[in-house]
C-alpha cells in the first residue's frame, strides 16, 4: 500500500503500459515520493470527500510517459504528481481543485481542460514543504491544437 486509500497496483496502473508491455514499476526514490504525495495531498482530500476518488495517473516510467506523449519534465516520472477525477460523482473536479488549493500544500496544480466551471481532471504535484510553489495553472489548446498553460 502506498497509503490508506491507494494500493500499489492503483499507483502504477496504466492501460497503455499493459497494452504495450511497458514496465511501470517505480524505484525506491519514486515510491518514497508517491508516499509523501499521498500522505500530504491525496489522503487529506480523500478524508474530506469521505468516498473514493478516481486516480487517472500517478507514477509513470519514462517509457510510459513517452508512449502517452507526456512532458519530458513530467513530475509523474518521479512519483511526484497525481491526476484525479471525480468519476464516482462524490465531489466535482472543480470542488476538489478549490478544496486542495485552500487546504493542502502542493507544488503545482493544473485545471486540466474542461470548461470554466469544471476541469476534465485535476493534476496536482508535491515535492516537500520547502520546495512547493503553490503554482496554479489552467491547461488549454491553442489554435494549432497544442497544449498550453496559463497561470490562474
Amino acid at each position: 500500500m502506498i497509503s490508506k486509500h491507494i494500493s500499489s497496483k492503483e499507483g502504477v496502473y496504466s492501460n497503455t503500459a499493459i497494452r504495450r508491455g511497458i514496465d511501470n514499476t517505480p524505484g525506491e526514490y519514486e515510491l518514497q515520493n508517491m508516499e509523501l504525495l499521498a500522505k500530504n495531498v491525496f489522503e487529506p482530500l480523500r478524508e474530506y470527500v469521505g468516498k473514493p476518488i478516481k486516480i487517472n495517473s500517478f507514477y509513470r516510467s519514462a517509457e510510459l510517459n513517452s508512449a502517452i506523449g507526456g512532458s519530458s519534465k513530467s513530475q509523474h516520472c518521479q512519483g511526484r504528481a497525481i491526476d484525479i477525477d471525480d468519476t464516482y460523482g462524490h465531489m466535482s473536479n472543480a470542488d476538489m481543485y478549490y478544496w486542495l488549493k485552500d487546504n493542502v500544500d502542493f507544488d503545482q496544480m493544473i485545471w486540466e481542460f474542461g470548461t470554466e466551471e469544471n476541469p476534465n481532471w485535476v493534476h496536482i504535484s508535491y515535492i516537500d514543504g520547502d520546495s512547493n510553489r503553490k503554482r496554479c495553472l489552467q491547461a488549454y489548446k491553442d489554435e494549432n491544437n497544442k497544449t498550453k498553460y496559463k497561470l490562474i
